[in-house]
């Protein structure tokens, strides 16, 4: 059983079995959502930005480093202001953060070329043929 990246209850990031980014080292900030909404939403310090440093991280494996720094960068980042409360847009923000983490952390399994099946050739030229004599009989014919 998979399990998906999620924000764990003691503030920690859970990537996969043997990744967890500790919640130290994802640094979070809080700003004004915009939009519509008027006083509140000028006033009210409820989106949430949460910024993971990929080079200083002592959680990841070499591998897992390079892998991310090729995919974001130095720094991974998720912002949430969906919600009209700062601690869901918090939880929101995390969680996208674990899945963007996740996400990037696996390889991917490089595609192995096949060939169709003797089978399928012979499904194909046959519907071919049998689509080229449809065509056939719907010419007009000179019967002079």
């Amino acid at each position: 059983m998979t399990r998906e990246p999620h924000l764990q209850d003691d503030g920690s990031l859970f990537i996969r079995s043997r990744l967890t980014i500790p919640g130290d080292e994802v640094e979070l900030r809080v700003t004004t959502s915009g939009g519509p909404g008027g006083q509140h939403a000028n006033r009210s310090l409820t989106r949430v930005v949460a910024t993971f440093n990929v080079g200083a991280s002592e959680a990841l494996s070499d591998a897992e480093r390079s892998l991310l720094q090729d995919r974001y960068g130095s720094a991974v980042r998720s912002s949430a202001s969906r919600f009209r409360s700062q601690s869901q847009n918090r939880k929101a923000a995390l969680d996208q953060l674990a899945r963007r983490i996740g996400d990037a952390v696996i390889l991917q399994a490089p595609r192995r070329a096949t060939r169709p099946t003797r089978a399928s050739k012979v499904r194909r030229v046959d519907e071919k043929k049998a689509r080229g004599r449809v065509k056939q009989q719907r010419r007009q014919r000179d019967d002079d």
